[in-house]
């Protein structure tokens, strides 16, 4: 459809409408601008997203079944491989009612804000401004540390591949260092440089993600010495030694929870997506959809062609999937081919991190939530992206690389700790649509709508998340050395209390949250 046909179709929904409003890629569809004018914001991003295009930015920042190859070690530990299986069930499912649940929330306020906003809108009055700002401060953190994550993922990739192909090559850490900063650099220009190209540059990575699976998955089966169906199944392992195999099954359910994460990204571009309310809630659910069952497939292929777990829990690439690709291709030019697959997804994941991360933090910039909120929240004309916040989220991903340098257990902390922060976000937020349900209070109007499914939606999810939330703080061994403590616990706390901190300082004079700038006469 042209924009002019477009623009035609559209009329004014209400009595106080006095003209047709534009339709364009600026200021997107007559919902968009309802949206946005109900929400108290001024359009400021390009809207150049479709469907198809925040489809792939979903599935690639996702990328699910790259994932579960890349923290292989964690389900393998504890679990082994039946385990692994049927956690990874058990993850999808339930991560599945927390992004409908989310789907549900980002329909009815299309917003970067994302949780910190829905929260001000559906908590409490007397709760909205604190638990707003908290969220708001736990998107910062899971995101923010996300960028450091995925590059430091694609840079032990790397790391692993040369070890593959050089036997004498000795990894260090300021290796690491070096390529996390290069990961975060290629994603900094995508973001800046590059950043009205991100649409079609989602779509062809989309193709990637989609035959790169295929590659993968075909020559695993084709090439590969498959174990007995019943050893697969029905192999459960403590090998973390927790004395418990269902303790340790959930334990291990920190990889599949990392790999199916992230149901909030998309909600973070809503301001630059083409009829938001209607197309952001979709492209989160088929995304869902499509990678649980890809990220399925490909756990259960290496599950039939993984071998000795202890050989390949301790192989010198560091990196157990390579070696798997490695013992069923025999051969270093093919598990280096199949490898390279899993590393390009991690970068472009990177990219999106960034995109995500930059968005997040401009909102809650706009909204007075964090220090320095008019530079982060500028939007460079010309450039209609927030460049500002997209510099300071590089910023923050190579001051945190830097601490790679001096111990790889506190960098792998920190980065694994947005994990714990996200989980936390969508607790709060979720929880506050279900008191809303369980009160019988009134919803907003949304596109998408769980109808009187919702309350039952909702309360599996939050029901999920806290269990998920618990263990994600667990160390992968009982009576860890302090090299093998999950030190989230600490850092998370630190975070939290700094946020709080502020809150009480100058938050609180500053911060009055989303709920305040809302147009109430605009439903």
């Amino acid at each position: 459809m042209s924009d002019t046909k477009a623009e035609a179709d559209v009329q004014p929904r209400d009595s106080e409408s006095q003209e047709s409003p534009i339709v364009s890629e600026k200021k997107g569809t007559y919902d968009d601008q309802k949206d946005m004018h109900r929400m108290g914001k001024t359009q400021e991003l390009r809207r150049n997203f479709r469907f198809v295009s925040i489809f792939g930015y979903s599935m690639i920042l996702m990328a699910s079944w790259e994932t579960v190859l890349t923290t292989l070690a964690v389900p393998f530990t504890n679990g082994g491989t039946g385990g692994a299986i049927f956690v990874y069930l058990g993850t999808a499912i339930g991560m599945g009612f927390v992004i409908v649940s989310m789907a549900e929330m980002a329909s009815m306020a299309p917003t970067s804000g994302g949780q910190y906003h829905w929260v001000s809108e559906f908590a409490p009055k007397k709760h909205q401004r604190f638990l707003s700002y908290l969220v708001g401060w736990l998107c910062v953190l899971g995101w923010q540390t996300g960028i450091a994550s995925i590059a430091f993922l694609a840079g032990a990739q790397i790391q692993g591949l040369i070890v593959l192909n050089n036997d004498s090559y000795v990894p260090q850490r300021w290796h690491g260092t070096l390529l996390v900063i290069a990961v975060a650099s290629f994603a900094i220009i995508f973001n800046t440089l590059l950043a009205r190209k991100l649409p079609l540059i989602e779509g062809t990575v989309l193709v990637l993600h989609i035959f790169g699976f295929f590659a993968v998955f075909i020559t695993m089966w084709v090439l590969g010495a498959r174990s007995k169906t019943s050893e697969v199944f029905g192999s459960f392992q403590d090998n973390g030694g927790w004395g418990s195999v269902g303790l340790s099954c959930l334990i291990g359910q920190l990889g599949p929870a990392f790999a199916l994460l992230g149901s909030d990204a998309a909600t973070h571009m809503s301001e630059e997506l083409r009829d938001a309310a209607h197309t952001l809630p979709r492209a989160m659910i088929w995304t869902a959809i499509v990678n649980s069952i890809l990220g399925f497939l490909m756990l259960i292929t290496f599950c039939f062609f993984v071998g000795d777990i202890g050989s390949v829990l301790t192989t010198t690439t560091g990196q157990p999937h390579i070696q798997i690709m490695f013992n069923a291709t025999q051969s270093t030019a093919g598990a280096t081919a199949l490898a390279c697959i899993t590393i390009t997804m991690a970068i472009f994941g990177c990219v999106n991190n960034v995109a995500t991360c930059s968005r997040q933090l401009f909102a809650f910039a706009r909204d007075h939530g964090v220090p320095f909120g008019a530079f982060l929240s500028r939007v460079q004309p010309g450039w209609d992206i927030p460049l500002n916040s997209v510099i300071v989220s590089f910023a923050v991903s190579v001051i945190l690389s830097m601490i790679n340098l001096g111990s790889t257990v506190a960098f792998n902390s920190i980065a694994s700790l947005g994990t714990c922060a996200l989980i936390s976000s969508y607790i709060i937020s979720i929880s506050c649509i279900f008191l809303k349900r369980w009160r019988h209070e009134p919803l907003l109007p949304s596109r998408f709508n769980l109808g009187r499914a919702g309350i039952y939606v909702n309360g599996i999810a939050v029901a999920y998340l806290c269990i998920a939330f618990v263990f994600a703080f667990f160390p992968p061994t009982p009576l860890p050395t302090p090299d093998l403590m999950n030190w989230n616990i600490l850092i998370y706390g630190i975070v939290v209390i700094f946020s709080l901190a502020y809150f009480f300082v100058k938050g609180r004079k500053i911060y009055v949250g989303p709920v305040e700038y809302i147009n109430r006469n605009v439903l």
